[in-house]
C-alpha cells in the first residue's frame, strides 16, 4: 500500500542499494563504445567536519549535469573525493586534543599525525555517507582522498608544468601570519573584522627653526592612519597653490 506521505527514510535507502547493486554510476555504465566523455571531479569537500548546505546545493547541481549527460548518452564520470585541508583539520585535531587537556607538543610527530588520520577516516566517513545519501551518482568505485599516493606527484607535476609555463610564479607579497600555528593561512581561513582606527597627527620640524607647539611656521603637521610608515618617511608634499605651505617650500 501506498503510504499517504513521501518518508524520504524508508524509500531513498531501497533504491540507493538497488543503484549501488547494479554498479549504476560506474564510468562508462550505460555508455556505448566510442562514446563522448563527460567528466566531473567533485571540488573535494574538507576533512574538517560534515557536510552543510552549501555543499548540498552544490553537488545538487553537479549530479543534474552529469544525470542529464548519461541520459545523453555519454560516457560519464563523477570523480567523487576528499581534501586533507591541512590546516584547518590540525585546528580541528588540536581542539580535540585540549577536550582531554593534551597539547599537540606533548605528543611526537608521529603520534600527532597518527590523530589526524583517525580524524580524517571519522570524518571523511561520515562526509561520504553524507554524499550517498543525498543520492548522488558519484563513481564511488574511484573515491579518491588528496593525501592518497600518486595525488600528489600527479599535483607536483602540475606545478611544474604550469611554472614552466609563466602561468605561477613566485613572489614576495603580505599573506596572514597565524601566530599560534606558526604558518601563513589563505583569506578564506581568516574571519574578517571590521574595528574602529585612529587618526595620528605627526608634526615634522623644520630645519632652521626653534620647534614652537604654538607657531605653525616651526613644523608641518601630517595626519595618516599608519603611524609605522613614519620611519620610512622622507619627503613631504604639499599643493603649490596652497597658501598655508608656501613658506615651507624648498625647505628641510
Amino acid at each position: 500500500m501506498l503510504e499517504k506521505t513521501y518518508d524520504a527514510k524508508t524509500v531513498e535507502p531501497k533504491i540507493a542499494k538497488i543503484w549501488e547493486e547494479a554498479d549504476a554510476f560506474r564510468a562508462g555504465a550505460g555508455a556505448e563504445e566510442g562514446a563522448e566523455a563527460f567528466t566531473i571531479v567533485i571540488p573535494p569537500p574538507n576533512v574538517t567536519g560534515s557536510l552543510h548546505m552549501g555543499h548540498a546545493l552544490n553537488n545538487t547541481l553537479q549530479d543534474i549535469l552529469v544525470r542529464f549527460e548519461r541520459m545523453r548518452g555519454k560516457n560519464v564520470l563523477w570523480q567523487p573525493g576528499m581534501d586533507h585541508a591541512g590546516i584547518a583539520t590540525q585546528m580541528v585535531v588540536e581542539r580535540q586534543l585540549m577536550e582531554k587537556q593534551i597539547h599537540r607538543r606533548d605528543l611526537t610527530r608521529d603520534e600527532f599525525i597518527e590523530k589526524v588520520w583517525e580524524w580524517k577516516a571519522e570524518s571523511g566517513g561520515a562526509i561520504l555517507n553524507q554524499l550517498k545519501r543525498l543520492g548522488a551518482s558519484a563513481d564511488w568505485s574511484r573515491e579518491r582522498f588528496t593525501m592518497d599516493e600518486g595525488l600528489s606527484q600527479a599535483v607536483l607535476e602540475v606545478f611544474v608544468t604550469l611554472y614552466k609555463e609563466g602561468l605561477i610564479y613566485k613572489d614576495k607579497r603580505l599573506v596572514n601570519w597565524d601566530p599560534k600555528l606558526l604558518t601563513a593561512i589563505s583569506d578564506l581561513e581568516v574571519e574578517q573584522q571590521e574595528v574602529n582606527g585612529n587618526l595620528w597627527h605627526f608634526r615634522y620640524p623644520v630645519e632652521g627653526a626653534v620647534f614652537d607647539p604654538e607657531n605653525p611656521k616651526t613644523f608641518i603637521t601630517v595626519a595618516t592612519t599608519r603611524p609605522e610608515t613614519m620611519l620610512g618617511d622622507t619627503a613631504v608634499a604639499g599643493h603649490p597653490d596652497d597658501e598655508r605651505f608656501r613658506h615651507l617650500v624648498g625647505k628641510n
